[in-house]
């Protein structure tokens, strides 16, 4: 190739050369400027979002009506939501304070001791069932509680002291009768309601029957007092006897010389005496004499229709009449039935001259339990009833509320149903009359059903 071709070549490919290099930078100065374009417009943008929100947080610099208007909308949805807070602790007290007051109520309702809260006006303001069942009176809430308890109850007595000099009174000991004419032995305490320092706004008062306790310390403290009475009475009794023998025989020897007057009078009158101090000193012998009890089965039935037999061939004015169930016992058949014919000779005594004819009632009733049973056995009638005063006395020896009496039938029966592992019992009923009440352990497991004999014996 020639010099000039060669030179031709080369200035044609320089101008393709810059003509491209040209496009390039054309193409990169473009490029740049849009990313320019791009960086300028987001800053703008950035600095009037910023200027927005810097009027919007402080208007007071721009607008002030703007700013108080925000502020109290601020405030405002500040107040709401702690209103929101405190209805929600609202809510959560309110639920535990039910569910403390629904545990508390659950707690007085079972617990087995009684309680009464009454108020600084005396009135009963809470009363759980135990203490209804305690003191045998149903709606104790909201009535006075001298009404309820008795205006000249012991247990009266200690509430009004307590609510009138806030006095404490601990495990003390008082007795109570039911309306149903029950005495029951209750162990009391008591303390006054305060708030602070402040003056005594009430009362609660705890309660717990020691009846069946009590009867148990009775018990016992009579089975010791026999042991220590039978031993020394042994002796004394048979001094007694053989003093009284003589006397008698000698009275019987004056009689005897004829000597008429009043020497004759006067012999009659000792051996008279002599008799009577023998049937006490009998008497007296029976009640201390330790007993030899067998264990045999007694039929209460048959041993009931005899006694009934008895008194009304001996009272045939008393109408005698028994009713209910009767099973067998484990004891002595004969001494039982003295005791339930003491127990029925002294309840026909007593309403013989009743205005509309004696009436005596022999009621059975088996009391289921857990282990064995127990025979209960109600003698009542329609008399004139026991004196309050005399019913704590009426099984000491030698008190009698009968002028011609020795003392010593009811100790007798006592001693014997004690002694067969049994207890009796005395009350006046609310209709009029005495009430007898005896139980017996029965032999053995009580049958699932027993048939109720009725016997009616009609003079």
């Amino acid at each position: 190739m020639n010099p000039p071709t060669i030179y031709a070549t080369l200035q044609a490919s320089k101008a393709q050369n810059l003509s491209a290099f040209g496009v390039g930078a054309a193409v990169g100065v473009f490029v740049v400027g849009l990313v320019m374009l791009f960086l300028v417009r987001r800053y703008y943008q950035n600095a009037r979002n910023v200027r927005r929100e810097e009027s919007s947080e402080a208007p007071r610099t721009q607008n002030p009506s703007a700013f108080m208007a925000a502020s109290m909308q601020g405030v405002i949805q500040k107040l709401r939501d702690q209103e929101k807070e405190l209805e929600r602790l609202h809510r959560i007290e309110k639920e535990r304070a039910a569910n403390t007051e629904r545990l508390s109520e659950e707690v007085t309702r079972n617990m087995p001791a009684g309680l009464l809260v009454v108020n600084a006006t005396g009135i009963i303001s809470s009363a759980n069932p135990a203490a209804e069942q305690v003191l045998g009176i149903r709606g104790l809430g909201f009535r006075r509680h001298s009404e309820a308890l008795g205006e000249a109850s012991e247990l009266t007595r200690l509430v009004a002291e307590c609510l009138a000099d806030g006095k404490i009174f601990r495990r003390e000991q008082v007795e109570h009768a039911t309306p149903a004419g029950e005495r029951r032995h209750l162990g009391v305490t008591i303390s006054p309601i305060r708030k602070g320092n402040e003056k005594i706004n009430g009362a609660i008062c705890l309660l717990s029957d020691l009846t069946e306790l009590a009867a148990l310390q009775q018990q016992m403290q009579l089975k010791e007092n026999l042991a220590a009475l039978g031993e020394l009475s042994a002796g004394i009794a048979h001094e007694f006897k053989n003093a009284l023998a003589t006397i008698s025989g000698y009275a019987q020897m004056i009689r005897a010389e004829e000597l008429g007057g009043e020497a004759s009078d006067y012999a009659d009158h000792i051996l008279e005496q002599t008799r009577n101090i023998t049937h006490v000193v009998t008497e007296f012998l029976k009640y201390a004499r330790p007993l030899d009890i067998s264990s045999e089965p007694v039929p209460l039935q048959a041993v009931v229709e005899r006694v009934i037999s008895d008194i009304s061939e001996a009272k045939p004015a008393v109408q005698v009449r028994s009713e209910g169930a009767f099973g067998n016992v484990a004891g002595d058949e004969g001494l039982l039935r003295q005791a339930l014919l003491n127990l029925v000779r002294n309840a026909a005594e007593a309403c013989a001259t009743a205005t509309k004819g004696g009436q005596v009632l022999l009621q059975g009733e088996l009391v289921r339990a857990e282990e064995g049973g127990s025979q209960r056995i109600r003698i009542q009638d329609n008399g004139p009833g026991i004196e309050n005063d005399a019913l704590s006395k009426l099984f000491r020896p030698f008190y009698t509320t009968k002028a011609d009496g020795t003392g010593l039938g009811l100790a007798v029966v006592q001693k014997i149903i004690v002694q067969h592992g049994g207890q009796v019992e005395a009350r006046n009923r609310p209709e009029g009359g005495a009430v007898f009440i005896v139980t017996l352990p029965l032999c053995g497991s009580m049958p699932e059903a027993v048939e109720l004999k009725k016997t009616r014996m009609e003079t």
